[in-house]
């Protein structure tokens, strides 16, 4: 894939893995726009990134994410990385359904629709990738978070499918599979976190040599105990890490 005079959308850039994306991708050369969902974040960006385009958009907003693919027609790598975790008993009858329902539409349905939209002006272009960014989860679910796990492993299962679909075309499909990573969302959790500049590193690495989907860090472990000792795998990971 070439790594340098892209046109890159990020959804979701203002921290963590987003933020660690947008500098690698302007470090190499590359014209960068990023989703915020706030004006405060979206100053404090631009101090630390001065020259990426900040953009609004709330993910479950359609017309939002219509403006986006209209507005940036020069766009020819897509980064869905925007996402929530919420942990809770579903059988709770006190967690509302719109909390269920902003989980998938931000996790999944908004990276369905966005990629959908920009896909008729990627076939256009010499080279084009979606970047999809799910979780070591979507492959070992963990307990208190079946939404959350849920989007993900579909979001997995699509990246394969979408990658078969168009695999005669000019447009690669790219899936990111972290471990827990040391972000906003896993603060005060978890153990063992590697940081969002080492998970970027090890993509860069597989996205020059078009390696499609990147296992980063224990996540390889993972996958290869899920594959000889299921069991063990669902021990590990399903109380959390």
């Amino acid at each position: 894939m070439k790594t340098t005079k892209n046109t890159v959308l990020i959804t979701g850039g203002t921290s963590g893995i987003g933020l660690a994306l947008a500098k690698q991708f302007v470090d190499a050369d590359n014209q960068v726009i990023v989703t915020v969902t706030n004006v405060a974040k979206a100053v404090e960006i631009q101090k630390q990134l001065p020259n990426v385009k900040i953009e609004l958009a709330d993910m479950r907003d359609r017309a939002a994410l219509d403006r986006l693919a209209s507005n940036y027609q020069d766009v020819n790598i897509l980064i869905n990385n925007v996402g929530i975790q919420y942990n809770y008993d579903f059988a709770d009858l006190a967690v509302p359904f719109d909390k269920i329902e902003d989980e998938l539409d931000i996790n999944l349905v908004s990276h369905l629709y966005l990629t959908k939209q920009f896909l008729p002006q990627f076939l256009t272009k010499q080279s084009a990738a979606i970047v999809n960014i799910s979780s070591g989860l979507a492959i070992v679910p963990k307990q208190s978070a079946p939404i959350y796990c849920a989007s993900k492993a579909a979001l997995h299962s699509f990246s394969r499918a979408l990658r078969w679909q168009l695999e005669n075309t000019n447009i690669k499909v790219f899936e990111i599979i972290p471990p827990i990573v040391d972000t906003l969302m896993t603060a005060g959790r978890g153990r063992g976190k590697i940081s969002p500049e080492a998970l970027v590193a090890e993509f860069w690495h597989n996205f020059e040599r078009d390696r499609y989907e990147v296992q980063v860090g224990k996540t390889k472990l993972l996958v290869f105990l899920d594959r000889l000792m299921p069991t063990l795998a669902e021990r590990f990971i399903r109380s959390g890490l």
